[in-house]
C-alpha cells in the first residue's frame, strides 16, 4: 500500500505538467527554438545595420561584440612610444583646427592634393599625414586609404585602437582614421593662436617619425 502512494504521486505530477504545457504556460522545445532563432536573426540584423552606418558616417562605432582583430594590411603599425607622439600631435591639431576626421573628409582632402613627386622622393613637406586604426571591421572601410596616400605623396601610420585615436581626436565617437593637417582651416581657423609656432615644431616631429616608419617596412 505504502509502496503505491509514491507512484500515483508521481502520475498526478505528470499529468499535473502535461496539462500546464497544453495551456500554453509550458512553452515546447520547438516554441523555445524558435524564439531563440527570431533573437538571433534579429541581433544578426542589428549589427549588419550598425556595420552599414559605420560604413556611411565614415566613422566606426563600438559595437558590443567581441575585440576585432588588427587588419592584416596594417603596415607600418606604430610602436608603443610611436602611437603616443601620434595620438599627441592627434590632439594638438584637433586643438588647432588642423585635423580631418573621417574616412570621407580624409580621402576627400587625399584627392585634392595635388603632388608630381613620387611617394620615395623624401618630400620633407607634405600637406598632412594619415592616421588610420588597424582594429576595423569591415576592412573595406580603410582598405583603400593606403593607395591614395602613397599617390599623393602623404604619409601614414597605423595604430591599434579606433577608440583612443576617436578620444586623441576629441570625438565621443571610435574614429577609423585621421588626418593631421599642416595648415589650419575652416571659419575658426583664424581665433586660434600658436605665437610660438610649436605647432609647426610638432607637426615636422610627427611627419619624421612617420616617414622613418615607412621607411622600416620591407617590400
Amino acid at each position: 500500500m505504502g509502496s503505491e502512494t509514491p507512484k500515483k504521486e508521481k502520475k498526478e505530477k505528470k499529468e499535473k505538467s502535461s496539462k500546464h504545457s497544453s495551456d500554453g504556460v509550458k512553452k515546447s522545445k520547438s516554441e523555445k527554438k524558435d524564439k531563440k532563432e527570431r533573437k538571433e536573426k534579429k541581433e544578426k540584423k542589428r549589427v549588419e545595420e550598425l556595420i552599414k552606418a559605420d560604413s556611411d558616417s565614415d566613422d566606426i562605432t563600438d559595437l558590443q561584440l567581441a575585440p576585432v582583430a588588427l587588419v592584416p594590411f596594417a603596415n607600418p603599425l606604430a610602436s608603443a612610444s610611436e602611437t603616443k607622439l601620434v595620438l599627441a600631435a592627434t590632439t594638438r591639431a584637433a586643438k588647432n583646427q588642423s585635423l580631418k576626421r573621417g574616412v570621407k573628409e580624409v580621402q576627400k582632402t587625399l584627392r585634392k592634393i595635388v603632388d608630381n613627386n613620387p611617394a620615395s622622393s623624401g618630400k620633407t613637406d607634405p600637406e598632412g599625414v594619415v592616421i588610420i586604426a588597424a582594429d576595423i571591421s569591415p576592412m573595406d572601410v580603410i582598405s583603400h586609404l593606403p593607395v591614395l596616400c602613397e599617390d599623393h605623396n602623404i604619409p601614414y601610420i597605423y595604430i591599434t585602437s579606433r577608440a583612443s585615436l576617436g578620444a586623441a581626436a576629441e570625438t565621443k565617437r571610435s574614429t577609423s582614421v585621421v588626418m593631421i593637417m599642416r595648415e589650419r582651416f575652416g571659419k575658426a581657423a583664424s581665433k586660434v593662436k600658436d605665437d610660438d609656432g610649436s605647432y609647426d615644431e610638432e607637426f615636422k616631429k610627427v611627419v619624421k617619425q612617420v616617414k622613418n616608419a615607412n621607411r622600416s617596412v620591407l617590400i
